[in-house]
């Protein structure tokens, strides 16, 4: 068993990071909470629609946008990568709403088909351009939270506000946020009954696509961080572990920061006692906690449910 599970040195897995390097740290783990609390917020509403699988679909079909970016404008700059994905997500959206709407193909299947082929175009093109687009595809899909360029910082007014890629994922949090509150009524009501919206006379439309604008913003801030991949877990880990103990949308939404704020410093000290991916030792801890939820949840839990059919039996 200890070779594949160190032992556990409380000083130096929790105590000498904080120590030693303690702005290196927090900037992990602020860029870990903001990336999980931003996912959060936008994979509630995706949880909701029962389209938490679009965001998968659109977290692989973002990277042809991405290249495409690259070989348009040959920078690595966050913009034009942020508007090839929001593109190539509006695309993916579009493309599945067509294929569903205009044929017997159900929406799982549309699903399927738009995401692996964008997908499978995306690493064509890579494969095609790679001598002119200086990306990595093992970052794109796996990222590395650790390796976040902590040097490249960014000052407003001569005050400096931290590096870039945090700043970033910061400024995404707050869109989100301040959407959220914003069209709260608006996206709850579209998410739990769109026919009561349209007689009401809210655009269905709108939301629907300003969600996926905001969902693929919120994939490409963070997959310098977490990956296409990972960043599925980030969209639902945070809802759903949240439903275990409330069913009203503004406390679930609530929640979801106190959770990112977990999953980030628990993962970070995780990875580093396994000496393994942070990302990784997040969503481990985030389904960690849904898991034990699951169990003692007083709502939903099996604990609860299994007593109330003992006493109907």
């Amino acid at each position: 068993m200890n070779d594949f599970i160190p032992a556990f040195d409380f000083q130096s897995v929790v105590v000498e990071p904080w120590t030693f390097d303690a702005g290196g740290v927090f900037w992990i783990i602020l860029m870990g909470f903001l990336a999980n609390a931003t996912c959060g917020i936008v994979g509630t509403f995706l949880v909701y629609r029962r389209m938490a699988l679009v965001g998968d679909a659109i977290s692989h079909s973002l990277l042809p946008g991405i290249v495409l970016a690259f070989l348009i404008t040959s920078s690595r700059d966050s913009f034009p990568m942020m508007i090839g994905a929001i593109i190539a997500g509006a695309f993916t959206v579009f493309l599945i709403e067509a294929i569903h709407r205009s044929s017997r193909v159900k929406p799982d299947a549309a699903l399927g088909i738009v995401f692996s082929f964008l997908f499978a175009v995306g690493v064509i093109m890579l494969a095609l351009f790679a001598d002119r687009v200086d990306l990595d595809p093992d970052c794109v899909l796996y990222g590395e939270i650790g390796f976040i360029p902590l040097m490249d910082t960014v000052s407003l007014g001569g005050m400096e506000l931290g590096p870039r890629p945090v700043v970033l994922m910061g400024s995404v949090f707050l869109i989100a946020a301040v959407l959220t509150i914003v069209f709260y009524k608006g996206l709850l009501v579209t998410s739990f009954d769109p026919a009561l919206a349209l007689s009401l006379g809210i655009r269905v439309n709108f939301y629907h696509y300003g969600l996926m604008a905001v969902l693929s913003l919120s994939v490409v801030s963070a997959f310098e961080a977490v990956g296409a991949i990972l960043v599925i877990a980030m969209l639902i880990f945070p809802a759903v572990t949240a439903s275990m103990v409330t069913d009203r949308l503004p406390f679930i939404l609530v929640l979801t920061l106190p959770l990112a704020f977990v999953y980030s410093v628990a993962g970070y000290h995780l990875a580093l006692w396994l000496d393994t991916s942070i990302a990784g030792a997040m969503v481990v801890v985030a389904t960690l906690i849904f898991g034990l939820l699951w169990i003692v949840s007083p709502r939903q839990g099996l604990i609860i449910k299994g007593i109330q059919l003992l006493r109907s039996a």
